[in-house]
């Protein structure tokens, strides 16, 4: 039996740290941490709407008195998953990556979610209908930083360090020493496809390595269930997996959707959301090419949704 387990809601794990997760951990079904020491607390992201995050720090509150102010808001990376509730943490300061901040703006600046055709039928599927995305009002981070910061909630030491770019521009974890305890944001998912919306694929694996190089026992995903070490090695291997077959078929000349239809997923049949090999396949193409731009996201859920739609009617699980 796993030493966690996979249930909604608050996980105490030790000495002042806490898990809230939300199974099935698919899309925008995020995790968040939560920090206490004395009377001091520090939050790990927030969730996709307001309702879920409201019953986050509602529950966080029934269980653990201090957390009904949190002083320190943590935004480990810019997606919606992660900041959408931002705006119910009212008071605390909102730390971040400068890269994170620069993306949330661009998002901010944006119209939400502007997919139609099959991108946004798929969009719909797996997210528009799940959330209430309504009266969301983006609340932005008022500290950032480069590389590293350290923080303390009370005595107990919390390094935030960026290893980004990869999933997005400021991917940051939250590492707690004294605990052998990390919150990784979407740096790691657990028993699903990651989604690597920014790069380099080898910067994520260099991510990966740099959290087993730690002094770590207790690892708290982006997505997905409470792992140690193993979970971290998992995705590494998917990563250096997809990389491995996506040069095959890059220098094929295969396109990068072509590609993603000729790569086995034997190997990772049970993870969740394979629609998403899609785009690290384009995520590795762009490696290999060195290109900066890339393709805007609903070209990329068009892609999505087609890998996904021709895998249903195959009557691929």
């Amino acid at each position: 039996m796993p030493k966690w387990q996979y249930t909604k809601g608050l996980h105490d794990l030790g000495n002042g740290c806490y898990a809230y997760l939300q199974p099935d951990g698919t899309w925008g079904y995020s995790n968040s941490g939560l920090i206490v020491n004395g009377d001091q607390t520090l939050l790990v992201d927030t969730l996709m709407d307001l309702r879920l995050t409201r019953e986050m720090l509602d529950r966080m509150r029934a269980a653990v008195p201090a957390s009904a102010r949190i002083d320190t808001l943590v935004n480990t990376h810019s997606n919606p998953d992660h900041t959408n509730g931002n705006q119910l943490v009212a008071g605390a300061q909102i730390v971040s990556s400068t890269s994170c901040l620069e993306e949330m703006k661009e998002q901010s600046s944006a119209p939400r979610y502007p997919m139609t055709g099959e991108a946004g039928a798929f969009f719909q599927e797996v997210l528009g209908s799940r959330f209430d995305f309504s009266n969301i009002v983006p609340v932005l981070p008022s500290r950032t930083f480069d590389r590293s910061l350290n923080l303390h909630v009370g005595t107990k030491e919390i390094r935030l360090v960026e290893l980004g770019p990869a999933h997005t521009r400021g991917d940051i974890v939250a590492y707690v020493p004294s605990d052998k305890t990390v919150f990784t944001g979407d740096i790691l998912f657990v028993s699903g496809h990651p989604v690597i919306w920014a790069g380099p694929v080898v910067n994520w694996i260099r991510a990966c390595d740099t959290i087993l190089e730690w002094d770590v026992e207790t690892v708290v995903p982006g997505h997905g269930p409470i792992t140690d070490k193993s979970g971290v090695r998992a995705l590494k291997n998917y990563l250096e997996y997809v990389r491995a077959e996506a040069r095959k078929r890059f220098e094929a000349g295969m396109d990068y959707e072509q590609a993603a239809r000729h790569i086995s997923l034997d190997a990772f049949r049970d993870w969740t959301d394979p629609e998403r090999l899609v785009v690290n396949v384009y995520a590795c193409y762009r490696e290999f090419r060195a290109e900066a731009a890339q393709l805007p996201v609903p070209r990329l859920f068009g892609a999505m949704a087609r890998f996904h739609n021709e895998r249903q009617a195959k009557g691929a699980s």
